[in-house]
């Protein structure tokens, strides 16, 4: 049962490889907690008592909240299919609370010192440099995920209008506008790329020295490369320059309903974690400024 809900949850539901392979990964877990420590081979034959057990082992690893909730979202996932199918009569989970978690506001860079890093950054005048300089332009400039940016070909973006295609979270496609300095940045990436690699509008857009797809280490490392000389940015990640790009644009007055466009985001409740931030910008310039603060 667990390779057909697999293959619902990639095909039906359309959800990405790494969120697939993080169900089978914690379902793998889940299924050899329960026959090392009850017996039971069949997930099918779970019960409550089980997933207790295995949640707070689970917390006894010192796993995070956030980790464990997500763990318990995999097999609520998994047993409302076996549900549906009526494999099994009784959900196990519906009694299965998630651990609370605190509230961890999106981790941002100043836009002074960020603007100010990205003018006197020095990139090596190579190839790598140049994709380098398009992996930081591209994460800031446009705010998209990691798996996007490693989607994106050639063909997607679109030189007169100045935008590019993004292949988002269960396949949803969007448009995001880019300026005409990445532009330029990308077309001289593109230039050297072709004059290393064989020509293919199909290929990717971010490549390793091979000229194969990039992998998502190959953007951590040079993320985290470059972002060391940012201070005031706890994570050194593709997410936080994804979180830079949105707080900037509040802070400079954009529209909610837009952010959440250009971010691809489902609902405008992914999108308002944003406001928090742009809020302690408000109030800090009301404390400094404000004659009754």
């Amino acid at each position: 049962m667990v390779n057909s809900f697999l293959k619902y949850i990639s095909f039906e539901k359309r959800y990405s490889k790494h969120t697939v392979s993080s169900y089978q990964s914690d379902l793998d877990q889940f299924q050899t907690f329960i026959r090392v420590n009850f017996q039971a081979s069949e997930l099918a034959d779970a019960t409550q008592l089980m997933i207790r057990s295995w949640v707070l082992s689970l917390m006894d690893d010192s796993l995070s909240s956030r980790t464990v909730n997500r763990k318990i979202a995999s097999l609520r996932s998994f047993f409302k299919y076996l549900l549906k199918r009526e494999v099994i009569t009784k959900d196990p989970t519906s009694k299965i609370r998630s651990l609370k978690t605190s509230k961890e506001l999106p981790s941002f860079a100043d836009e002074q010192e960020f603007s100010a890093f990205l003018d006197n950054i020095r990139f090596p005048d190579s190839f790598e440099g140049k994709r380098d300089q398009v992996i930081l332009e591209m994460l800031y400039g446009t705010g998209i995920r990691l798996a996007e940016l490693l989607g994106l070909k050639a063909l997607d973006i679109n030189q007169n209008q100045s935008t590019i295609k993004v292949l988002g979270k269960r396949n949803k496609e969007r448009i995001i506008p880019i300026s005409q300095s990445l532009l330029e940045i990308v077309n001289v990436y593109i230039h050297e790329k072709n004059h290393e690699f064989s020509h293919d509008q199909n290929s990717f857009l971010i490549v390793n020295k091979d000229g194969g797809q990039a992998y998502p280490m190959l953007v951590y490392r040079t993320v985290k490369k470059y972002l060391n000389e940012v201070s005031s940015l706890d994570k050194k990640s593709p997410h936080a320059l994804r979180h830079t790009f949105a707080t900037h644009l509040l802070n400079k007055g954009a529209d909610l309903n837009a952010v959440k466009d250009l971010l691809g985001h489902s609902s405008l409740a992914a999108t308002q974690v944003y406001t928090h931030n742009s809020l302690e910008k408000l109030k800090s310039v009301f404390d400094q400024a404000h004659p009754k603060a």
